[in-house]
């Protein structure tokens, strides 16, 4: 029988439990179970006999293997790696033998109190080898040296014959290029884990337990070598199978090799691959760490037959008018922002819709039930904007999916009641409505992932107006993954990793908290104006789309708008603004700028903007359709309103139009303003500016920069035409980026045109807001960065390091690099200064 191990305590200290660290890493278990201790000496000791197996570059962390397998990691302080080493000395090194109360790290109280954020150190078992911890000491003072926890044998042992059948073993080989370093050692150890058989791989007359990540990289196993898989246990042959694909596949650093025979192989048991990265497309930037929590779409059982005509139209219209005053009552919610409220106020049309309630009342009047007949009615809808074949479209059929269920719950008496969240939870969904993320407690909601959705859906919108990190389409995989387990959401590349090892989410943690310090930093001193290093002045202004966001601007330190989408004045709705509604409107927003500079673009349509009494006739290729400017060419009145409307309510303010592909249609803009500043008596001249988004225009930026006052490129559509891409297709999402060199050179034409007539050039774009794109773009020759509101900071405190010298020198080589990721490492380079 196995020897129970009694592990010491390392420090002197209050012994607490681990679920009382501040920190969710350690307090729900994701690294395994434990205890804390607040330390009141200043020595970490070795817990028991056992081999050093890591000690970390700043030194505040060590781990152990004891005799038998087991693995203790021991923490000191919490976020203490912000420390990198300072105030800890090491007294030992990696594979070194120690005994029970020997010194491993000994650290300065006072520093650690000063900078990190706590000093209790959580003493984890990561591999338990088998065992169980019994017993753990808590609530009390405990002294270096006297017993902390014990470990004892796990009922049934370690032996194979106690799990069940005998022992099948598989030959297998290593592709593996690096060998079987800590990333794959974790990925093979996290898919044993998924198996109650006991699984060990063999090389070398070693032995190592499959599910400890150290013990597989303890066998140095190399590329090519050869090693024998052995599992014991009721899904021993599922096991080894499992494995032996995962290893052989290469995960990614080799190429396969052809499988092994298995000895003594039992009959199959179905596949069950593991799951270490999920990778679907970012819709919200971000990086979280959490846990699991799955929420599944029950379907809702419907009657198709009434109960009279007159009940069930009865109960349709109190349905109807209980949810139209439900959603009423959330978008007055005082922390209702302009993205949720917009999407409140369209939900609220579509229940008004005079088409589909007239749909529903038949099919009522034929004698079906009023669930039945509003199922029917939203259905016939959702397949016919699906048959559209506009990517756009189709993701807004989840807003009529969401009323169909919001309908079809307060027929039967219900509200749909979201899951409760514990704090640093990472919702999975197969698809998320927009009522069930908006019902969510968002300071518990750490990061979404759904295995379907698209990266422009309302979702998303919401979930970025949150500030929650989002993935979606990351496939049928997110159903599997079970709740409570442990993720890394990283929405920047749109990856999902699955049950991560102790070190990556360390390092996540790390990042975490390096990002949290870097931006408090930056809001303090948001509000100053933006010099580069040798006092060169860049602009840094906000985009905005409304009200809402102009009175939040400047609280973030933006210096004016560089772009004020107007497109909120003429959407959703059934008529257009009128020019007293418009003037109004732009007074508030330049008012709230307070004198700020403004530049006001004009109404840009078409495309995935549409409105319905603004009609645009079918168009095959709606990007390349009447769009911008274009409609206000064929709407000469709706342009002038508009034109009128800004003079009135914003005299100042710089006016941009979109989507110019041409010299003539700026100079169609110019007479329309030149015609009413002269109707309404205006003398001087207003500034208009050209929005660079096609390449024509970017090609050309020289001849519009004779005529215009200004240009500013839009990179998300000059990104998308100069790669043909469509920037809403969610599989091209991952290849569409504004640092292509191709886009870069269009910019660079773009300044250089500018340049030539003494005109400056901006980016309004989301690569204005892009950390890695900001001193590429202001080495292009741009001066002026318009970006979210909530970048603003960040990119001051970035720009006030850089030297316009060094900005030059990486934009000359950003150009002749070969593809987007090559100058994104090229960025990221130069901003961690290992270049």
């Amino acid at each position: 029988m196995t020897a129970d191990l009694i592990l010491l305590s390392p420090l002197d200290g209050w012994a607490a439990p681990l679920a009382e660290v501040p920190d969710p890493v350690f307090a729900e278990a994701m690294l395994g179970e434990g205890v804390a201790v607040d330390p009141t000496s200043s020595v970490l000791c070795a817990p028991c006999d056992g081999v050093i197996t890591s000690v970390h570059a700043s030194r505040h962390a060590v781990s152990l293997r004891a005799a038998g397998g087991a693995e203790i990691l021991m923490h000191v302080g919490l976020e203490t790696v912000m420390l990198k080493g300072a105030g800890f000395t090491a007294h030992v090194a990696e594979d070194q033998s120690v005994k029970a109360g020997e010194r491993l790290i000994s650290f300065d109280l006072a520093v650690l109190a000063a900078g990190a954020r706590s000093l209790v150190t959580p003493i984890v078992v990561t591999d338990a080898a088998g065992r169980a911890i019994a017993t753990r000491v808590t609530g009390r003072l405990v002294k270096t040296g006297e017993p902390l926890m014990t470990l004892s044998a796990a009922a049934g042992g370690q032996q194979a014959t106690a799990t069940g059948g005998p022992e099948l073993t598989r030959q297998i080989l290593i592709p593996l290029i690096h060998g079987l370093h800590a990333r794959p050692a974790a990925r093979v150890a996290d898919a044993a884990k998924r198996f109650s058989s006991d699984i060990a791989v063999l090389a070398v007359n070693r032995r190592a337990n499959a599910k400890s990540p150290v013990g597989l990289m303890s066998l140095g196993l190399r590329h090519g070598d050869t090693a024998t898989l052995a599992a014991a246990g009721e899904d021993a042959a599922a096991a080894l199978e499992a494995l032996a694909d995962l290893i052989e596949g290469g995960m990614g650093e080799g190429a396969p090799v052809r499988a092994a025979p298995t000895v003594d192989l039992r009959s199959a048991a179905p596949k069950r691959p593991g799951l270490a990265v999920l990778r679907g497309v970012a819709a919200s930037p971000g990086l979280a760490v959490g846990k699991a929590v799955r929420l599944f779409i029950d379907e809702i059982e419907v009657a198709e037959t009434g109960e009279g005509v007159g009940a069930e139209r009865a109960r349709l219209d109190a349905a109807l008018a209980m949810l139209s005053g439900r959603i009423a009552a959330e978008a007055e919610l005082g922390e209702s922002g302009h993205a949720r409220q917009a999407i409140l106020v369209a939900h609220a049309a579509f229940l008004k819709d005079p088409e589909l309630l007239a749909h529903a009342r038949r099919l009522i009047g034929e004698g079906r039930s009023a669930a039945f007949a509003w199922r029917a009615a939203i259905g016939a809808y959702v397949e016919a904007l699906r048959g559209l074949g506009d990517r756009r479209i189709a993701e807004r059929v989840d807003d009529l999916l969401d009323l169909e269920r919001r309908v079809l719950l307060a027929l039967d008496g219900r509200e749909d009641r979201g899951p409760d969240l514990p704090p640093g939870s990472i919702l999975l969904a197969d698809e998320l409505l927009p009522s069930q993320l908006m019902g969510l407690d968002a300071t518990r909601l750490a990061g979404i992932c759904t295995a379907k959705g698209g990266p422009t859906s309302h979702v998303a919108i919401l979930a970025a107006s949150m500030g929650v990190p989002a993935v979606v389409a990351a496939g049928e995989g997110v159903a599997a993954i079970k709740d409570g387990a442990s993720l890394i959401l990283d929405a920047d590349a749109g990856l999902l990793h699955v049950a991560p090892d102790a070190k990556a989410l360390e390092a996540a943690q790390t990042t975490l908290a390096q990002g949290a310090e870097r931006r408090a930093a930056a809001r303090a001193a948001a509000r100053e104006d933006c010099r580069m290093a040798d006092g060169t002045r860049i602009q840094v202004y906000a985009n905005l789309g409304s009200l809402t966001d102009a009175e939040g601007a400047a609280a973030v330190g933006a210096e004016g708008c560089g772009l004020l989408r107007t497109e909120f004045l003429f959407l959703e709705r059934d008529t257009a603004p009128d020019e007293d509604e418009q003037a109004a409107r732009y007074e508030a927003i330049a008012r709230a700028m307070g004198g700020r500079p403004l530049i006001i673009r004009l109404l840009d349509v078409g495309g995935d903007k549409t409105a319905t009494y603004l009609p645009i006739g079918p168009e095959e290729n709606p990007a390349l359709g009447v769009r911008g400017v274009r409609v206000l060419m064929r709407r000469p009145q709706v342009l002038k309103t508009q034109l009128r409307a800004i003079l009135r309510g914003a005299p100042h303010a710089k006016i941009m139009a979109p989507m110019v592909a041409s010299l003539s249609e700026l100079r169609a803009v110019r007479a329309a303003l030149d015609e009413v500043r002269r109707e309404m008596g205006r003398v001087g001249r207003t500034d208009l500016g050209v929005m660079i988004e096609t390449p024509a225009a970017a090609a050309t930026a020289d001849l519009l920069a004779a005529e215009a006052d200004f240009l500013s490129v839009g990179t998300n559509d000059l990104t998308q035409y100069t790669l043909a891409m469509d920037r809403g297709n969610p599989d091209l999402a991952g290849e569409i980026d504004a640092l292509h060199p191709a886009v870069l050179r269009l910019i660079a034409k773009t300044a250089e045109g500018g340049r030539k007539h003494a005109l400056w050039t901006g980016v309004c774009g989301g690569l204005a807001g892009d950390l890695a794109g900001a001193p590429i773009l202001i080495g292009l020759g741009v001066t002026e960065l318009s970006m979210p509101a909530s970048a603003i900071p960040e990119a001051k405190a970035l720009i006030r390091n850089l030297s316009p010298q060094a900005c030059v020198r990486l934009a000359r080589e950003a150009l002749d690099q070969p593809s987007a990721e090559a100058v994104r490492a090229l960025a990221n380079t130069f901003l961690t200064g290992e270049a």
